[in-house]
């Protein structure tokens, strides 16, 4: 049965401060056939590390505009999606398409139709929840780590910061997102704030920001075992047979996703070398991003 999506208009994409990467679509994925999803993709396809730079909520591909950069000076290859409801990919309209099981099957069918291989994964908030669980099904495509403010889908007890955040979600259909990302990171312009307002015209192209928070996993509430299952094999599987290289980048500002919760995830990690710890930076790291993704590709030996 073919699921009712928006398309926002690509006119609403024109002129982003500081984004000049051209878009890529796919609208054949198995099982997402007819929907269409964006991505940017850039540098050699033959590079040695693939970055694969995975969003969350409620924001796009466009949080990566000040990392992408860093790790293409290092002549990698960076790959950038869009998950179905978000940025220039198509929006389903119904809460109830989306599942934790859609947008992870929709990235793990992403991977292998770009066949992506020695993957960086790059994630935070959502990106981490979903991208973490990549290597229960391909561990030989993951190479490396760069972690952000995030966790594993494995029911934790959610801290007040997250029950307040995920009740507003669900209070404010028309969440003004730009507004939104502005507040957690004041140095965002009022121009680049209206590119994270772009990819939603109006109320009903907001399905999927409604609903990510309330996909979390929550054990106290009956989560699905199912999920819980693979977050936990996530987590096993980085603590325990993760032998490569990572690094680690904690906004110290966050309040849904802060130290306490990102000092477990380092202790998860297995070999992490010590985070970096940002003052000042709120929950999008990415928007003060550009030293981190320095610092890890210089600890990595990638950049001089």
């Amino acid at each position: 049965m073919a699921i009712e999506a928006l398309r926002t208009p690509e006119e609403r994409f024109a002129n982003l401060p500081g984004w000049s990467y051209a878009p890529h679509y796919l609208d054949d994925l198995p099982g997402y056939e007819g929907l269409r999803a964006h991505y940017v993709d850039e540098g050699p396809r033959d590079a040695e590390h693939t970055f694969l730079c995975l969003h969350g909520e409620p924001s796009w591909a466009y949080l990566y505009r000040k990392m992408a950069p860093v790790f293409l000076e290092s002549e990698a290859r960076v790959v950038a999606p869009d998950f179905l409801g978000f940025g220039r990919s198509d929006k389903p309209v119904n809460d109830a398409d989306y599942t934790f099981q859609f947008h992870r099957d929709f990235l793990l069918r992403f991977i292998e139709r770009l066949d992506l291989k020695r993957m960086t994964l790059v994630v935070q908030d959502w990106g981490g929840l979903l991208g973490l669980t990549v290597p229960v099904d391909m561990p030989d495509r993951v190479a490396r780590l760069l972690i952000m403010n995030t966790g594993f889908p494995v029911g934790a007890q959610p801290t007040p910061g997250f029950l307040a955040w995920r009740k507003y979600a669900a209070d404010t259909p028309d969440m003004p997102v730009g507004a939104l990302l502005q507040r957690a990171n004041s140095e965002i312009t009022d121009a680049e704030a209206k590119a994270y307002d772009a990819p939603f015209p109006d109320a009903r192209y907001k399905a999927g920001v409604r609903r990510f928070p309330q996909l979390v996993p929550l054990a106290n509430e009956g989560a699905d075992e199912a999920v819980m299952a693979i977050g936990r094999a996530a987590r096993d599987w980085w603590a325990t047979k993760f032998e490569r290289q990572s690094s680690l980048g904690v906004g110290l500002a966050g309040p849904v996703v802060g130290k306490p919760v990102m000092d477990n995830m380092h202790k998860a990690i297995r070999n992490c070398p010590p985070p970096l710890e940002m003052e000042g930076v709120g929950h999008f790291v990415q928007e003060s991003g550009e030293p981190l993704a320095r610092a890890a590709l210089k600890h990595w030996g990638d950049l001089k």
